[in-house]
């Protein structure tokens, strides 16, 4: 009697940021020229996105997710630092938020999108989280409602994963800050979400820390899910960049074991995960 092989686990592994920096643009490029993305999430009002937009649009689409990275924190001037989180949190939650405002830059970014990619995005998603938070879910799902009716982008859904027996308590307070009425609200309007989400860290560890935890995001990975990364080049000898990407010496980390990795990856248990955009085998909006 011939014993079948299990079928690869699909996993959607998604470099955030694309657009913020020139040395975050070649490592997301080289990584996706390595097979080693399935997904990235573009910062499309930063000042690197036009100089990576090129090849971007080369990029095979039924191999990769291009999406928009929801951005509502930028620096107040281009290459500068970005300002504090906690000023939107506090609007948003207070439900002081200007919704007029939200929408108007969620529409001119999905517009932004639209224009240079030539297509809408396969999925969005925010920067620090954003798109979940009050006022801001509401806004976006009804612009993906206006926009794209019965096709729309799939979103993320930051619900942990448990990696080890254990999810980390960065993970929860992500995922507390609107993540369950993101996903309700969701699949009331028939948006595809993702189904849990991996890749959460201190960006402490350096490279070792950073292999140890992505072999455990690996290993616990499940159809559907996302894991997010943060990978970069360094940007030291790029004429005219003066930017100080956040986190720098952990991207380079993430970047260098990413580029590590082969796949299809062979679990300790002899499970195998496997890449493939998410808008290609998690159809349907879960929960």
């Amino acid at each position: 009697m011939t014993t079948r092989a299990p079928e690869a686990r699909q996993l959607c592994i998604c470099a955030d940021d694309f657009g913020m920096s020139p040395g975050v643009n070649a490592a997301v490029l080289a990584l996706i020229e390595r097979r080693k993305l399935s997904a990235t999430g573009c910062l499309v009002q930063r000042e690197a996105w036009t100089q990576g937009l090129p090849a971007l649009r080369r990029v095979d689409r039924a191999q990769v997710d291009v999406g928009l990275h929801l951005d509502l924190t930028p620096p107040q001037v281009p290459g500068g630092d970005e300002p504090g989180l906690g000023p939107l949190l506090l609007r948003t939650f207070t439900r002081t938020a200007s919704l007029p405002h939200l929408q108007r830059a969620i529409a001119d970014q999905l517009a932004r999108f639209e224009d240079d990619m030539g297509r809408p995005p396969a999925f969005v998603d925010g920067h620090r989280h954003v798109h979940q938070l009050p006022v801001v879910r509401r806004a976006l799902l009804d612009e993906v409602s206006r926009r794209y009716g019965a096709a729309p982008p799939w979103l993320r859904n930051t619900r942990p994963r448990a990696v080890q027996g254990a999810v980390t308590l960065k993970a929860h307070v992500i995922h507390a800050l609107g993540g369950r009425a993101l996903a309700r609200a969701a699949a009331r309007n028939a948006t595809p979400t993702s189904r849990a989400l991996l890749g959460v860290y201190d960006f402490a560890g350096g490279h070792a820390g950073y292999r140890r935890r992505m072999l455990g995001w690996l290993s616990s990975a499940r159809n559907g899910d996302v894991l997010m990364c943060h990978p970069s080049m360094s940007d030291t000898g790029n004429a005219g960049d003066t930017h100080d990407t956040p986190h720098g010496e952990a991207r380079m980390a993430e970047y260098a074991v990413l580029a590590d990795i082969d796949f299809p990856w062979t679990t300790p248990t002899g499970d195998q995960v496997a890449l493939a955009p998410l808008s290609t085998h998690w159809p349907r909006a879960r929960t």
